[in-house]
């Protein structure tokens, strides 16, 4: 792939405008993608709660406990990353091929796949950022250094029951809320439109931008679907992620097939 293509080399795809009703069609049609070939898609997603409940462990194990909730929360940044694989077996089904849980990885041959890479340092930058803030709120709420040798009981109570901790809970979440929509702003069409079509980086994050203003009011509630079912998807232990991230997954694909028109 030409990495020197730009926005320009490209004419914009146009927006479409879309309802309540396609979010509730976008969940369906992913989850019918989803059940045509569930044990498989299965295998593939059950990957990442594994590695969400290792992490936690390790958390724990190593002191550093202040950093469990906003890895976890920040885990969902990188949401779009772990679909990319979906989007090719939704765009497999889409062209009528036959699909196995392997198809996932021949995104890893795809003709975007450096543009791809591109948009998934975007997005690994935007976590290692939210980190960075979620240490420093810590820091300045809590003050340095103690925290981090709490036990679960002191630390729970250090931030349930003080000023301080009631800050942390409320400036970290504001914090936080502002990098989840700045990541749904960039990602929501522009990882789908670089499995669709070899348009580079920088057209594809636009075109997520300019869907996202056309659509503010749906995207949000799109938005918060996706938190809502990660969150419960969550529960227990990581497990039910095993089903969320692949219908998410391919529900993604179809909404980007709601919001931008096809040339």
């Amino acid at each position: 792939m030409d990495m020197t293509r730009t926005a320009a080399d490209y004419e914009a795809p146009a927006i479409n405008k879309i309802t309540y009703r396609d979010l509730k069609d976008a969940l369906a049609e992913g989850y019918r993608d989803y059940s045509e070939n569930r044990t498989d898609v299965l295998f593939l997603c059950l990957i990442y709660p594994l590695l969400m409940y290792i992490a936690v462990r390790l958390a724990f194990g190593y002191g550093v406990l202040p950093l469990i909730y906003p890895v976890f929360t920040g885990a969902a940044l990188l949401g779009p990353i772990v679909a990319v694989g979906l989007y090719h077996v939704s765009w497999r089904r889409e062209q009528g091929l036959e699909t196995h849980w392997r198809d996932a990885f021949r995104v890893f041959q795809h003709h975007s796949i450096g543009s791809i890479g591109l948009m998934t340092l975007i997005l690994l930058g935007l976590f290692l950022a939210w980190l960075t803030a979620a240490i420093t709120i810590y820091e300045f709420t809590l003050g340095k250094g103690a925290v981090w040798y709490l036990s679960p009981a002191e630390f729970m109570d250090e931030v349930l029951t003080t000023p301080q901790g009631w800050t942390l809970i409320i400036v970290g979440n504001l914090v936080g809320f502002l990098f989840a929509v700045l990541t749904l702003c960039v990602s929501v069409v522009s990882f789908p439109m670089l499995v669709d079509k070899d348009v580079g980086p920088v057209a594809a994050l636009l075109t997520s931008i300019r869907a996202v203003l056309a659509n503010p009011a749906p995207i949000a509630v799109w938005g918060l679907i996706v938190a809502v079912l990660l969150f419960l998807g969550s529960l227990p232990f990581f497990l039910g992620l095993a089903v969320v991230i692949p219908v998410l997954g391919h529900a993604t694909w179809h909404l980007y097939r709601k919001l931008v028109r096809s040339n």
